[in-house]
């Protein structure tokens, strides 16, 4: 097998499959040194920095570089082709020794870097996908996609509200109904409350000292909840990554901020800006009306309850997010949760269109 020096790697990227990561790992194992350029326009509704975010990631060998490109594709006009070489020559402006490519201006694109083209599965037979398939329906292609990729496209959807409400069993219920779907929804994830775990090894340490100890000798500082808040955030970023086009949590950071209302009786800024970086697609609100309250040991607050699910309400309708009450016995719970659910999914995922390509054949 021939190596060459330097190899090049282009592409939108819009998003990145497993197609691309083939190409660039065909490439690497040919090539001393292997840049990837990620081209986007501005159009397109992925960021160029997620996209160069994603395939650094999935190739930590290869020199990832991004640039914008305006500039409609029409791969038989010269004057076309030199406004695009000038961006290809602004973000990579050394020798290119080889273009690696499975598409149809590979030749050119090569001629004009005075490099060699290298075609890579050209009739895409080892994986059979395309970025224009993974924008049309990302879920008939989401084995083709990466971690990164999955954890951007995945509707996530958060189970929250007062104490002995029913959040866990109704965030269970529905992972388990979706997996039961088959296929691509065998592995729906569903994210545990971190913050109930943490009150467990707190109440722990409190019977450690004191064997007498029960959940009112617990107490908690502000500086506590942030923690808890990334700790929830970092485990449903886990799951997103490894399942299944949509996840289910019992509780997110947002609700972090209710629950540091409900024991410190104020805000925290911290808090609210963790659960700012990432804006769930649905959120489902347990009614604690139909829900009898149950004393498990770490809850103490039956009369809050109102609330808590005023606050929660109040919250989500504040900050614009969407959200459904969900109120009755557990099978209405889950029924009217699925049917949002589904509703949600029904609309599919919204890719902006990329710039108009003009590949028609050339004039003989």
């Amino acid at each position: 097998m021939r190596r060459f020096g330097h190899g090049l790697v282009l592409g939108k990227f819009y998003p990145p499959h497993a197609g691309h990561h083939h190409l660039v790992r065909t490439a690497q194992d040919q090539c001393e040194r292997l840049t990837v350029l990620v081209c986007a326009a501005s159009v397109e509704s992925v960021p160029l920095a997620d996209r160069v975010a994603w395939m650094r990631e999935a190739h930590p060998g290869a020199e990832v570089v991004g640039a914008v490109d305006d500039i409609p594709v029409d791969l038989y006009d010269p004057t076309v082709w030199e406004a695009h070489m000038a961006v290809f020559r602004g973000a990579v402006p050394g020798r290119v020794d080889a273009v690696f490519t499975s598409e149809e201006y590979g030749g050119e694109l090569a001629r004009r870097f005075g490099a060699e083209e290298v075609l890579v599965d050209r009739e895409r037979t080892l994986f059979p996908v395309s970025g224009t398939a993974v924008r049309a329906d990302p879920v008939a292609a989401w084995e083709f996609l990466g971690p990164a990729v999955r954890a951007a496209l995945t509707r996530r959807i958060v189970v929250l509200g007062a104490e002995s409400t029913g959040t866990t069993t109704l965030s269970r219920a529905l992972a388990g109904h979706y997996r039961s779907r088959g296929g691509v929804w065998a592995k729906t994830g569903w994210v545990a409350e971190y913050g109930r775990r943490y009150s467990e090894e707190k109440l722990a340490a409190a019977r450690a000292a004191d064997p007498a100890a029960s959940w009112p000798d617990v107490s908690f500082t502000s500086e506590e909840f942030p923690v808890i808040a990334r700790r929830q955030d970092a485990d449903e970023e886990r799951a997103a990554r490894l399942g299944s086009p949509v996840l289910f949590c019992d509780t997110d950071s947002f609700a972090t901020g209710i629950w540091h209302e409900r024991y410190m009786d104020d805000r925290n800024a911290e808090v609210e800006r963790i659960a700012a970086g990432r804006l769930r697609d649905l959120y489902l609100l347990t009614d604690h009306a139909d829900v009898p309250f149950e004393d498990d040991g770490l809850r103490d607050g039956p009369q809050l309850r109102p609330w808590m699910t005023g606050r929660f309400r109040e919250e989500l309708e504040r900050t614009g997010r969407r959200f459904l009450v969900v109120a009755g016995d557990r099978e209405a719970r889950l029924a009217r949760a699925v049917a949002a659910v589904d509703e949600l999914l029904g609309e599919g995922w919204h890719f902006a269109d990329p710039l108009p390509e003009n590949v028609r054949a050339q004039a003989s």
